[in-house]
């Protein structure tokens, strides 16, 4: 049997880290980890509420957590500009109060910035979202496939893998369907590979899609 792991956490402290830093005793552990979980529940239910997302995409790259003793910095890193950027300074308190509401937390402070990532089609969630449109609006999964690739060219990568699972066009029989482009070395280490794991509803039921993106290769 293939022994699987995260590429992700398979590269933690050589070319990858970790999205929240802090630290908490054994017994509080889980609870950091669900306060973790709200946060970024709240962040994604408040971009989906209040954007009008014409391609399905919200643009969200990852959430950055770090928790001091009395204060939680959290980092959004955005692919497009007319998201959460619009109302800058308006919408960040907005958000602020709701994730405040959500944590119920009164002698910590809550600072949330928004940072902008140059080639946000060149990161496995946006690309991901992006997939998950093109399914959802029922474009053939091949087309949906071979347009993201090309949208990665754009962005400056050595290579992408895309996979999608499930029942696929709406067919009787779940499947795996794949396609590569370029290098993506997963069992080398020094390899900055980005990966995502996203889930989509479409009306003939679940699919899953996973994209691994090559970045760059430490010497």
């Amino acid at each position: 049997m293939g022994q699987k792991i995260n590429p992700l956490g398979f590269r933690l402290g050589t070319t990858q880290g970790h999205h929240s830093l802090w630290f908490a005793q054994p017994k509080n552990y889980s609870e950091g980890l669900q306060e973790d979980q709200k946060i970024r529940n709240c962040i994604k239910n408040y971009v989906q509420k209040n954007m009008r997302i014409s391609s399905g995409v919200e643009g969200i790259a990852r959430i950055e957590i770090q928790k001091k003793i009395d204060l939680i910095q959290i980092i959004i890193y955005m692919g497009f500009k007319k998201l959460l950027m619009e109302g800058r300074p308006r919408r960040i308190q907005e958000l602020q109060i709701n994730v405040q509401k959500e944590l119920n937390c009164v002698n910590q402070k809550l600072n949330i910035a928004i940072t902008r990532i140059a080639n946000p089609y060149g990161h496995p969630k946006i690309l991901a979202e992006f997939i998950a449109g093109q399914l959802k609006n029922r474009v053939s999964f091949r087309k949906a496939m071979k347009k993201a690739i090309e949208l990665t060219e754009q962005a400056d990568t050595k290579g992408i893998q895309i996979q999608i699972a499930g029942r696929i066009d709406g067919k009787e029989i779940a499947r795996v369907e794949w396609i590569r482009e370029g290098r993506v070395p997963l069992q080398t280490i020094r390899a900055k590979i980005e990966y995502s794991s996203y889930t989509v509803r479409t009306i003939y039921g679940v699919l899953g899609i996973k994209i691994w993106i090559f970045v760059d290769e430490e010497k």
